[in-house]
């Protein structure tokens, strides 16, 4: 399917690893050119030089800490007007409700919540200006069905579905389109880190550990950043026009849920 994003400029989030690379590595292949963001400079510069050998578009790279007000400003001051954001940033660490601090809530809202918003704020008035923008934030399945121990998580993620839910309605009219991936389990750093934990709290091994919870997913593995990529793709693209302020799901049918 030709998605009619050729020559488009996104801004991609935490995308030097894991699910933002997936993404960023897919609109590459639509031929979308990226700004790229991370922490890691290193990390950061193998994967662009890696998408621009793959597919030659243009790739500019900031390595700042987007949850903080000088990170932002540094990469939206490379970003420039862009056609596509893809918000993104790590979990906090799980633990349980008596673990955390205010400063812990904090910082979660900060780096899930407030920083996707900050972002959003700052490069959709372009887009409205310009008549077309889509926006996608990588936000988790744990918005439709909490995860006990991953409570910050919990907690500032469904904040942004929020925030979400009534501004993509106050701007699809003017071409702009938000809507939220939720990943389940992929196989990411992230997905290790559980299984990390998992291993150490019951003392089994990383792959015991993993095979557990694959079998609690019906597909019977974890994801691939590859296949979230190709549904972020799909939602910045020409075709999801119509598709508004909505929580797509992609857990391998993880979620039992009706609706």
């Amino acid at each position: 399917m030709e998605l009619g994003i050729a020559g488009k400029r996104a801004l991609v989030c935490a995308s030097s690893k894991g699910l933002g690379r997936g993404c960023a590595r897919a609109l590459a292949a639509e031929g979308v050119h990226l700004v790229l963001n991370a922490r890691g400079r290193d990390a950061l510069e193998q994967t662009a030089a890696e998408i621009r050998d793959a597919y030659g578009v243009e790739v500019i790279t900031v390595a700042a800490d987007i949850t903080t007000e000088d990170g932002r400003a540094q990469v939206l001051a490379a970003a420039g007007d862009v056609d596509i954001l893809v918000t993104n940033a790590g979990g906090p660490p799980p633990g349980m409700w008596s673990d955390w601090t205010r400063d812990d809530f904090v910082a979660a809202l900060d780096a899930n919540m407030l920083t996707p918003i900050a972002l959003m704020q700052a490069l959709m008035p372009g887009m409205i200006a310009r008549g077309w923008g889509r926006v996608v934030n990588i936000t988790s399945g744990s918005v439709k069905a909490p995860i006990p121990v991953l409570g910050l998580s919990n907690s500032a993620r469904a904040g942004l579905t929020g925030f979400v839910a009534g501004t993509a309605r106050q701007v699809a009219g003017k071409g702009v389109i938000i809507n939220n991936l939720l990943p389940g389990i992929h196989d990411t750093d992230r997905a290790a880190a559980l299984d990390g934990g998992v291993s150490k709290a019951e003392g089994i091994s990383m792959d015991e550990a993993r095979k557990k919870r694959e079998a609690t997913i019906p597909a019977g593995r974890y994801g691939t950043a590859d296949e979230f990529g190709a549904a972020c793709a799909f939602l910045c693209s020409q075709h999801a026009g119509f598709m508004v302020g909505q929580n797509l799901l992609l857990d391998g049918g993880a979620i039992n849920a009706t609706l």
